[in-house]
């Protein structure tokens, strides 16, 4: 299903004010609100939709690069919504060079090549997720080497001009009437050469340590978003941009809680006594606290008791999910003689306090009797 524009989302047109942004994104998330709209399947997913398209529009680098290239601007990096927000997932200067940059009489060699992105893999708990987390983290990284200070020659020599592509990093084949460009097999690209690598990075002008980098996790982010820190990648070679890091988050398993969204679901067992006659239980919340039920008497299993507000919190919004509390009645064992006795005693009693079951059984004699005829 194809994402509605963000404009629209929104009611506005493509030049809307920030004011007018604000005041939109106002009232329509108050009326799609959650709290304002109990049980609205459609509401709720209407308020993810307003949040998403008010959290690109409201930066003026991410309108900028949604009104020139639509969704399509973030399909290959973080989601706009709910997929971490930490910039594009395409360098679009780096786009733009390798489209145009040789257009207006080329693109001369010489820079060095871009530094590899890195990855990182980083798990944590669901009550991290719900709160947020400041983390420093340890990753590979590349520093400038002191024995050629980053020229990658010997004793600091500088690169010279490539001579089989005249410092182009391109080199022209001509067969028949088509003219055939590729990257030069001598520089690989970089348009300079080299005559004595230094020994200590063998010419790349970098030598290995690692770094240490504090991130935030934002509260409410979901399993599988991606952070991406720019230019927290690999060092480029011989003083070239360095690269990306991305984090990728994944959310841990509960031991109690299963996350819905921004909701919370959490199955609790009611003894056969409470159920029947009713009582009040105290359930733990995602927040640490504890959270009171009023069981009403005849409760069955699968019934859901809903607390608002005690869900997920919801990402760069002061909202939060709701809890979903399950039922499920646990039948009695290891019973002892008298308790035995007991339940026998109160069977033989009668009353219609089975309905489902007995109503169950009425229909399966009637099919039965069907059947005979």
């Amino acid at each position: 299903m194809s994402k509605r524009d963000y404009y629209e989302v929104l009611g506005l047109s493509k030049g809307a004010s920030a004011e007018d942004l604000k005041k939109a994104y106002r009232k329509m998330a108050m009326q799609y609100h959650p709290d304002r709209n109990p049980g609205d399947s459609t509401a709720d997913e209407k308020f993810r939709e307003v949040n998403e398209a008010y959290d690109v529009l409201k930066d003026e680098q991410k309108r900028a690069a949604y009104d020139r290239f639509g969704h399509a601007a973030f399909e290959q990096g973080n989601g706009a919504g709910g997929g971490g927000g930490f910039g594009f997932g395409a360098g679009f200067a780096d786009i733009f060079d390798e489209m145009f940059g040789e257009f207006m009489g080329g693109r001369r060699g010489g820079g060095g090549q871009r530094g590899s992105d890195l990855r990182y893999n980083m798990e944590i708990s669901l009550e991290e997720a719900f709160a947020g987390k400041a983390v420093e983290i340890e990753v590979p990284s590349s520093e400038t080497c002191a024995s050629c200070s980053g020229t990658g020659g010997a004793g600091g020599a500088q690169p010279v001009e490539c001579n089989t592509c005249r410092g182009m990093g391109k080199v022209r084949a001509t067969q028949g009437f088509f003219t055939i460009e590729r990257t030069c097999p001598t520089c690989q690209g970089l348009g300079r050469t080299i005559k004595t690598p230094c020994r200590e990075c063998g010419g790349s002008g970098r030598t290995k340590k690692e770094k240490t980098l504090s991130v935030t996790v934002p509260a409410g982010i979901e399993d599988g978003t991606r952070i991406r820190l720019a230019g927290e990648g690999e060092m480029g070679l011989r003083g070239a941009p360095p690269g990306d890091l991305y984090i990728f988050l994944s959310v841990q398993p509960h031991r109690l809680f299963q996350r819905e969204g921004a909701n919370i679901h959490c199955k609790v067992p009611l003894s056969m006594v409470t159920a029947a006659l009713g009582g009040t239980i105290e359930v733990p919340t995602i927040d640490g606290g504890r959270a009171k039920i009023s069981i009403p008497a005849g409760t069955q299993s699968g019934h859901q008791f809903r607390l608002r507000g005690k869900g997920m919190s919801v990402l760069r919004s002061p909202a939060r999910g709701d809890m979903f509390v399950e039922a499920t009645v646990e039948t009695p064992v290891n019973l002892t003689k008298r308790q035995e006795e007991l339940l026998r005693e109160f069977e033989s009693e009668g009353g219609d306090v089975s309905p489902q079951s007995s109503g169950f059984f009425a229909k399966v004699r009637e099919l039965w009797e069907d059947l005979k005829d």
